[in-house]
């Protein structure tokens, strides 16, 4: 696990956060001695021991589970399930279509100035929604450099690409010499304006946001991070002071919010997590209709209840800490916003919108000039 990870140092220190990764629970008699398991929870966590995405949870994380709650949002989102072996219509192995609209080894192109660097598959939780499911966590780690090259060949050759999200895995599992030379190699390409990265460190693996990180990496800016809180119990000071560290240093961090059954999927849960994302220093960006992966429709809500809770909100949470509800379309045809109408009806100059209260307002053209 250590040179999957490109990690060098031994350490005994359980705030740091190689110690974390090392000593993550990965086994169900591990599991089982830190929390009270339903039959459920067995039976899914035998089955990732034996196929598909596998169990991955570092003791930080594990440590905001309640030991005998199976309901817990953290549980819900880092503990298998015998559900995952379920297939639903409309579930897909790859939902976003990423193996359709790959260019070279390891870049996913679905957006005319944008790329995807897929980096590593390696990330500190294996969350139990994965996109990516079907290749993250088989144990290959960072991708060579020599692996990486034609990716990078790709990008220099496509001057319309100004935007390059690294992600995988979670590139933040990796060493920090790895990390910038990869970044370094991407800034070096002159059209590339803004990297990407897009991690959820911050949130299962906080101590690993180091001022050897963030110095490491200031001189490539501009760099966002584009992180992934789900729910308040996330918000620990750690994961506040990582927060921190990273907009201290110039990071703009941008949170993308998975809607997710029986986690967040109630008006209250979200106004707290927004808002204490707010208070953090950090955009709710998306809050993002839960991609069908196979083995992830018992988290899935239905789409229409995500247009629900927005509505519930606005008005009356601050449009800073309002994200946008958006749907990954399936097949990787690209994002769409999700909103009822609130124009109730046209006519010449004069336009009815509904307010978050429920009122009908007429809103009249200028006149021409």
């Amino acid at each position: 696990m250590q040179r999957a990870l490109g990690i060098v140092e031994v350490t005994d220190d359980p705030a740091d956060w190689r110690w974390q990764l090392r000593q993550a629970t990965r086994t169900l008699d591990d599991l089982g001695t830190r929390l009270s398991l339903t039959p459920d929870e067995v039976a899914g966590v035998a089955r990732a021991e034996r196929e598909g995405l596998p169990l991955s949870i570092t003791p930080y994380y594990l440590a905001l589970a309640d030991r005998s709650d199976p309901g817990c949002p953290i549980r819900l989102q880092c503990v298998p399930s015998a559900w995952e072996a379920a297939t639903v219509p409309g579930d897909l192995v790859d939902p976003l279509g990423e193996v359709a609209h790959e260019v070279a080894p390891h870049l996913v192109r679905r957006y005319p100035d944008r790329v995807l660097l897929l980096a590593t598959d390696q990330c500190a939780v294996y969350c139990r929604f994965c996109t990516r499911s079907r290749v993250v966590g088989d144990g290959a780690g960072p991708s060579p450099t020599a692996d990486l090259e034609p990716a990078m060949a790709w990008i220099a050759a496509h001057p319309e690409i100004h935007d390059v999200i690294v992600s995988g895995g979670d590139p933040l599992t990796m060493a920090t010499p790895r990390l910038a030379r990869l970044l370094a190699r991407i800034r070096a390409i002159a059209h590339v304006d803004t990297i990407r990265l897009a991690t959820r460190v911050p949130v299962t693996l906080p101590m690993r946001v180091t001022d050897e990180l963030v110095q490491a990496l200031r001189p490539l800016h501009p760099i966002w991070v584009m992180t992934h809180f789900n729910h308040p119990k996330e918000l620990t000071p750690e994961a506040i002071r990582a927060c921190a560290t990273l907009a201290d240093a110039g990071f703009p961090v941008m949170n993308q919010t998975v809607l997710l059954r029986g986690v967040n999927d109630d008006a209250p849960t979200l106004e707290g997590l927004f808002r204490g994302l707010v208070r953090a220093r950090v955009r709710p960006y998306y809050l993002l209709q839960a991609d069908p992966v196979r083995g992830s429709a018992h988290l899935r809500t239905p789409l229409a209840r995500g247009i629900e809770l927005m509505e519930q909100l606005q008005g009356r949470v601050s449009g800073i800490a309002l994200p946008r509800l958006v749907c990954d379309t399936p097949g990787g045809r690209g994002k769409v916003p999700l909103a009822r109408d609130t124009v109730v009806a046209w006519t010449p100059g004069k336009t009815a919108l509904r307010t978050f209260r429920g009122e009908i307002v007429t809103y009249e053209d200028p006149p021409e000039f």
